[in-house]
């Protein structure tokens, strides 16, 4: 029997054989099930393991479609259907967005909100900053301020559009979600909302339902300790969407309490109940995700999403990367506001996206209103602070194919903030703008 210590990876290339990645994958979708028992995982990568070692010479090496074949093999034959059935259809669709990417063509997705993205681009070149080179050519000519304001005017004008559709469907409105990816600008949106919806004579009460992590030790993680938070399935899903049908009707629940220092959940903490002329409020990554709120009519919802959809391309043609930009968001905000090493955040980024490709965008069409967060002159201002760090870490992670992921996007990145004009006073920016929620400096508590 061979002792494996490498694996082929798909790109070729020979890394160390990790069995806690395979116990990852076991778990991950385990929990995507209901499953939480990390003990079972780590037997069945035993059986893996084994089923891999199973004749074969010294210096073996298998490559990761057969590791993926013997877990679901294994999983088959240890009576886990639920679970080899959840690892299967997440194999499949990793291996059609790999397809995608190369096949996908001119084909339109069905997953993107063309309409609002083309109105975003006609706006972007009546503007002069549908490219790199346009934004560069209005700084250098002083027109900055104006470029400032007529992009903090274009997503307040979408904020307002969302809260006249609100108010038209006020008298049976029940549940209002403000949905979007990781750094999105959902915290500064949700007040800005909340605001414009009181002064109309809306009472809204807030639910916040970080309240309902699952204790750490249940959470998936990595080969690298990295825990994923990410995941729709890092929240009690059914006992949310339980209180919220309880709280519709009127009834009175015991919210519990998620303490991030020690990472244990209190049950029964919290009493809260919704009166009738009051609405609730929910700020979340997985407000669209449909387990979340199943229970709640959908007449009685009104459900927003955010995201930065900047329209601007560089010099080969290419349009920047929205997830590029929130990438850069969060990095600002992690070091600023949560003593969080931006390297970190650059090596959980491939966790973000994921689950934003599995739980959050396939939902999107299914909101009621969108709001574009992007704001053209933000990534001048991000490129003081972070250039260096992105030339740093395409050094870093050049060679290295653990890390592949994160070397491509601090690739992209620093090749997009290599071009930009860096704009080094941020006092230009509004104090309430989306931005100071990443940059500082808002006029908001959060």
């Amino acid at each position: 029997m061979a002792d494996i210590t490498s694996v082929i990876k798909r790109s070729g290339a020979v890394v160390p054989f990790n069995p806690e990645r395979i116990t990852n994958a076991i778990y991950r979708a385990a929990v995507a099930v209901g499953g939480r028992d990390r003990a079972i995982a780590e037997a069945l990568t035993v059986q893996v393991i084994s089923l891999l070692q199973a004749n074969h010479p010294p210096g073996y090496m298998p490559n990761i479609e057969e590791i993926q074949d013997a877990v679901e093999k294994v999983l088959i034959e240890n009576g886990h259907a639920s679970v080899a059935k959840a690892y299967i259809l997440y194999r499949d669709e990793r291996s059609r967005l790999r397809q995608g990417k190369a096949s996908q063509g001119g084909r339109l997705s069905e997953s993107i909100p063309w309409k609002k993205i083309w109105y975003a681009l006609d706006w972007a070149i009546d503007h002069g900053v549908h490219t790199i080179s346009g934004l560069n050519r209005r700084i250098a000519a002083g027109e900055l301020g104006e470029v400032i304001t007529a992009s903090e005017a274009a997503y307040h004008g979408d904020i307002d559009q969302a809260v006249d559709a609100i108010a038209a469907w006020r008298q049976q409105l029940k549940l209002i979600l403000i949905s979007g990816p990781s750094s999105s600008g959902k915290t500064t949106t949700t007040i800005k909302l909340s605001q414009r919806l009181a002064r109309m004579g809306m009472k809204l009460v807030t639910l916040n339902v970080d309240r309902y992590f699952f204790d750490l030790e249940e959470h998936p993680k990595d080969e690298f300790g990295d825990y994923d938070f990410e995941t729709p399935q890092a929240l009690d899903l059914d006992l949310i969407d339980e209180h919220l049908r309880r709280l519709v009707a009127g009834e009175r629940v015991m919210i519990p309490n998620y303490d991030f220092k020690t990472g244990q959940r209190e049950l029964n903490h919290t009493p809260m109940q919704v009166a009738e002329d009051e609405v609730i409020l929910i700020d979340s990554l997985h407000g669209l995700y449909p387990d979340m709120t199943r229970s709640v009519p959908d007449e009685q919802k009104f459900k927003v999403y955010l995201e930065p959809l900047l329209q601007m391309k560089d010099e080969t043609g290419n349009f920047i990367r929205w997830t590029d930009i929130r990438l850069m968001r969060r990095m600002l905000r992690d070091a600023s506001f949560r003593a969080y090493d931006p390297t970190k955040t650059l090596e959980h980024w491939h966790y973000v996206r994921s689950s934003e490709m599995r739980h959050i965008i396939p939902h999107v069409m299914e909101c009621d209103a969108i709001i574009n967060s992007a704001m053209p002159y933000e990534l001048s201002l991000y490129k003081p602070a972070l250039f260096p760090q992105f030339s740093s870490w395409v050094d870093i992670y050049r060679d290295d194919p653990l890390r592949q992921d994160a070397f491509e996007r601090a690739l992209r990145c620093h090749h997009v903030l290599s071009r930009i004009v860096a704009t080094p006073d941020q006092a230009v920016v509004p104090v309430d703008s989306v931005l100071r929620e990443f940059i500082g400096g808002s006029v908001y508590n959060y």
